[in-house]
Order: structure tokens, then C-alpha cells, then sequence
């Protein structure tokens, strides 16, 4: 039995590759904060929702996550699952802001609400998990900055790319 694969599952399959080996490469960088990464695998993310849906999106998402962690040797520890967390909240607030403004979102905003959203799924994980204290409140404008910064990084990224991978008008 073979299974036919178009032009477009092979770009799928190459950005999902891609993701991974951001996500991996990202590991290895110091974090100035516990939890402070650039996030560029999410400008792969927001590539895949813009061009090809949701649903695509999701996939990548989740194989970055998984495959990332099993590389990395992450899997099922805590950086796993706030990984997964991130991830999660980001892709429901992709999809909710995909499905309700549709296009007119364009994928800098996009990756800014991607890094917000996942920033605030690992901090409502860590907090509920890790360290239930209000102290760890204090922290979380730092964290907001951070990631709407590097959110604005990373949607500069993905106008960019989007550019280079969308078929001329």
C-alpha cells in the first residue's frame, strides 16, 4: 500500500521539522529568567495556521512539543508539561482569534497573543502545580514583558517568512 502525499504534505512535514529543531536549538541558549525563551518555534506555528489552518497547526504544535521533549530528554518532567501548557493556551487563543477575526489578523499580532497566551498557560501551571504562592504574582508583568517583546521579535519574523513561503498574487 502507498499513500499519495502532495507538495503540501511535504512543506507540513518540513515546517514541523523545522519547529522541532527551533525548539531544540532554543534549549541549549541560557534564559536570563526561569521560563524567559524567545519562543521562536511559535513563528513555525503561526506560519502553519496562517497558511494552512488550525488543525495543521495543532499538528505541528504537538509533534514540536513531543519530539522536542524526547530529544531533549524533557518528557513527562515539569519543563514538559509547562511546555505542553504554553503551547496548549497559545494554540486555543490562535484559534479563537483565527476563527473570529479571520485574516485580518496578520501574524505579527498573531505571535504576540501566541506569546502572551503562552506565557500565561506555564505561569497558571506553575503557579498551580509548582508554586502556589502569591509572591510568584510579582512576577508575572516581567514575564508579559518579555514575552510581548519577544512576541514583536517573532511576528517581524513571521511577516517576513510569511512573504518568502506564500504563493505570488
Amino acid at each position: 500500500m502507498q499513500i499519495a502525499t502532495t507538495r503540501e504534505d511535504h512543506r507540513i512535514a518540513w515546517l514541523a521539522a523545522l519547529a522541532i529543531a527551533v525548539h531544540i536549538l532554543e534549549a541549549a541558549f541560557p534564559s536570563p529568567l526561569p521560563g524567559v525563551k524567545p519562543g521562536l518555534a511559535n513563528v513555525i506555528t503561526v506560519l502553519v495556521l496562517v497558511l494552512y489552518g488550525w488543525r495543521m497547526a495543532a499538528w505541528v504544535t504537538g509533534l514540536r512539543v513531543l519530539a522536542g521533549s524526547l530529544v531533549i530528554g524533557t518528557f513527562l518532567s515539569p519543563t514538559f508539561w509547562l511546555s505542553a501548557a504554553g503551547a496548549l493556551c497559545s494554540l486555543t487563543a490562535l484559534g479563537l482569534a483565527h476563527r473570529l477575526a479571520g485574516r485580518t489578523l496578520s501574524p505579527m499580532g498573531l505571535c504576540v497573543l501566541a506569546a502572551l497566551a503562552h506565557m500565561l498557560g506555564q505561569f497558571l501551571l506553575a503557579w498551580w502545580l509548582f508554586i502556589p504562592h502569591a509572591s510568584l504574582l510579582k512576577l508575572l508583568p516581567v514575564l508579559l514583558t518579555f514575552s510581548l517583546i519577544f512576541g514583536l521579535v517573532s511576528g517581524t519574523m513571521a511577516v517576513l517568512m510569511q512573504r518568502r513561503l506564500s504563493p505570488p498574487a
